[in-house]
This record gives structure tokens, sequence and C-alpha cells, in this order.
């Protein structure tokens, strides 16, 4: 079946796509090719077992479990969680720290530092349930103050000082522990005396998280904190794909020319409000013209314009050296999946594994995509990972060949792209370093 001309035929050329199986070198588990509509049930069970039937987790040790590694964001991922949960806790989540909307927001811009709201949505999705009192630090963490400005200060008080209802069930180390760092968040704020901060709608998870940081000066260390706090699996990784302790900030290039600054700008646009983002709303208009490529600018000096090149976090690359899968989730393609792939390093990586690689496609549209097929949802990935910034030309200079997309499973979950249909993607995508070609 040929997917009529589009915008990726200006990159890649047109291209076919034949139902056969991706290439499975030495990956551990038999992964048969899908045939029905998405089912992330259905496609983890193809990696949990060979021959027998899927086995839960709770009967396994965790060393018998596939390894996998998601590129997602904060949001549209975690209705997967739970599920993915049940089959495999060898999961490293790699979220971008460059969000500038709502509680987050107010933190940076008061406090500095990288967003944390996308990690702490995830820690809290992957946090124990079993007990009453993981529950209950759950609630505590994910709990998110008023919208009006004095009651949120008021009861933000009431928490920091222990007295409110939701330390109910919350036992005494933990809560010490919990209140040390909400209370050397607000020391920090304090001490801030130029900069009035917002507590409308602030997240006491990010503010807990963000004490963390500061008080360690390490946005790991932060991680690992709030995972033992929250009793997430040892071996479930929640990463930052730039481990840092300054603000970054996203940037994208239309290819109309038009330079947008700031991820929530480029694709949730609140001018100011402190409102909740609704990410599932499609409610804003589309952009002016197609995204071209996404950057990362400056937050310091004269120049908010100028672009910088952060360092990947070590820690990623090398589980993408060793997981048994990698998975590209749904969510926003251009300010949370391909910030994590344009890093020098991830697309070399990538294009040296073969194992089977997963693209989760989204249900709708959204503003970053609108009237997009899937095609261009995987020109957008290989050009990110590539680096090509729309040129095929500017490819990673492998001396034979870059492959980025080796037998990448692209499913599709809804009414968007009109199929239901699970399509084989097999070694479709090759760059060569001689011409910028495609070939099949």
């Amino acid at each position: 079946m040929t997917i009529p001309t589009s915008m990726a035929d200006s990159y890649l050329g047109p291209f076919n796509l034949k139902p056969k199986p991706p290439s499975l070198f030495n990956f551990p588990f038999t992964f048969s090719p899908f045939s029905t509509s998405l089912s992330f049930s259905l496609m983890a069970r193809h990696c949990l077992c060979s021959s027998s039937s899927p086995t839960s987790v709770s009967s396994t040790g965790s060393h018998h479990q596939p390894s996998l590694l998601v590129f997602s964001g904060g949001t549209a991922f975690n209705g997967v969680v739970e599920e993915l949960k049940k089959l495999t806790t060898r999961v490293a989540h790699v979220l971008p720290v460059s969000d500038d909307g709502g509680s987050t927001a107010e933190i940076v811009r008061v406090l500095g530092g990288p967003a944390v709201g996308d990690i702490r949505s995830r820690c809290l999705r992957l946090s124990d349930q079993s007990t009453s009192e993981a529950r209950a630090v759950r609630i505590l963490l994910g709990h998110r103050l008023p919208l009006d400005p004095q009651r949120a200060k008021s009861e933000w008080y009431d928490i920091v000082e222990g007295s409110h209802d939701l330390w109910q069930g919350v036992s005494k180390p933990y809560r010490e522990t919990i209140r040390a760092f909400l209370a050397y968040f607000q020391d920090q704020i304090l001490r801030r005396s130029d900069e009035l901060f917002c507590f409308s709608n602030g997240s006491i998870g990010n503010f807990f998280f963000a004490g963390a940081r500061l008080f360690f000066q390490s946005l790991d260390a932060a991680i690992f904190l709030f995972s033992r706090v929250s009793e997430i699996p040892a071996e479930s990784l929640v990463l930052p794909v730039i481990s840092t302790n300054e603000r970054l900030t996203l940037g994208c290039e239309l290819l109309d020319g038009t330079v947008i600054r700031g991820q929530n700008e480029i694709s949730h646009p609140t001018h100011g409000s402190m409102q909740p983002i609704d990410k599932e709303a499609s409610s804003a208009p589309a952009l002016p013209s197609r995204i071209k490529r996404i950057f990362y600018m400056s937050s310091e000096g004269s120049n908010l314009l100028h672009e910088v090149f952060p360092n990947v976090n070590p820690t990623v690359l090398e589980q993408l050296r060793s997981v048994d899968c990698i998975i590209f989730a749904m969510g926003s393609l251009f300010t949370s999946i391909c910030p994590s792939l344009v890093l020098l390093g991830v697309g070399e990586t990538i294009s040296s594994r073969t194992c089977p690689k997963v693209l989760l496609l989204n249900g709708t549209h959204d503003r970053e995509t609108s009237g997009f097929d899937a095609s261009c949802f995987v020109t957008a990935i290989t050009d990110a990972l590539n680096r090509t910034y729309g040129n095929p030309h500017n490819c990673l200079k492998n001396p034979t060949a870059i492959l980025m997309l080796l037998g990448i499973s692209c499913l599709f979950p809804g009414p968007a792209y009109e199929t239901s249909q699970t399509l084989e993607l097999t070694g479709a995508y090759i760059f060569k370093q001689n011409d910028g070609a495609n070939e099949s």
C-alpha cells in the first residue's frame, strides 16, 4: 500500500508500506507482527513470553521481564503506565524538562531550574498503591491548590505546618520527610523577596520536587528521593533527558521562518493565565505553518533567541544501548517527544540498535500536528533523530548508512487516520551519507 504524496515525500521520497515482520537480531523474546487495532496489553504480552501464555509480573522475577525505554511527555502516556506496570516494571521513562506552563512555570520563574512537572506526573503514576499509607502519600503529592490565590496560599500554609487533612494516613517518618522539603521550598521562595510567588493551582508534588532539587542541587538526587518516598519499583527509572540545574527553554522554527519561544506557546498558549492547561483539548488554533525543527534556546543574557546545545543525560544513552525495545509514545509530537530526540548522541545510539522500535500514534490531531498523516509523524521523528532540520542532506554522518527506524511498528489507535490497521514499517528509512536518498 502506497501512502499518497505528502510533506513526508518532500523529505524522504515516496515509500511503500509492506506488512512483514521487523528484523529482530538478538531480541530474546518472540515478537509477532501485529494484526489488530491498538492494544498495548497485547503488544506487551508479545514481548513478555516466547512460547507460553503471558505471565504476570508478580509471578516472575524482574530480571525475566523485558526491558523498555519510552520517550514520552508527562500526560498522554500516563494512561498506559498503570497497565504497563502489570506486565513489566523494567521501564526507563525518558521525559523532557522544558515545560513552561502552569504550576511549573511559576516555579521556574521565581526559582529557576529545569521544569519538574512531567517528571513528577510520571513518578506519581509509577508510585505504589498497595497500602493505605502509599495511597495517602500519592494523594498528597498529587494535590493541587485552589485557583483563587488567597485560598491557595492559606491552604499551602496549612500543608506546610502539617495541620491539613491531607496528612491523615501519612505516618510520622514520611510526614516529617515530606514536610522538610516543602518547608525548604517555602524558605527559598521567601529568600526571593523581589519576586512574589503565586500559589494558584500549585502542585504539592512539584513544590516537594523543587525543594528537593534545590536542597541537593541535583535533579537526579531529587528524582531518587521522590522515587523512594512514593515507593516506585527500583527497576523503574524516571530519567530527565537532560540532567541539569539550569532553566531550559524550548523553541521551534516553522517552515515559513517564524520562530516561537517556549513549549507552552508552541503547544498550548494560555497568554499568562494560571488556569489549568487542558492538554487533551484541540481548541487552540493550528500553527500558521508546520514545524520545521525543534531546538533549545538560551534562558540567560540579552539574546534570548540564541540557540544552545545541552548534553543528553548519560544514563539515557546507557539505557538505549541495553533495552529490549524502544517506544516513541503518544503525546505532543514536537514538544514532548522530539525534544528528547534532537540531542547529540540519541540518534547515533538508536541507529546502532536492532531491537524493535514502536511508534504509538495519537488518537487525534493537536495544534502541532494539524493535517498530519502517519507518514508525517514518522518523518518528524526521523528528522529529529537525524537532526536534519528539514533538509535530508544534513543527516547523521555514518560511514555506511544511517538506519533510524529498523522494523518500527506503527500503531493506529483511532479515527484520526481513518484506519484501525497496524502497519509494519520495515527498514523504510535509511539515509545514506553520499546522496541522502532513502531505500527500503
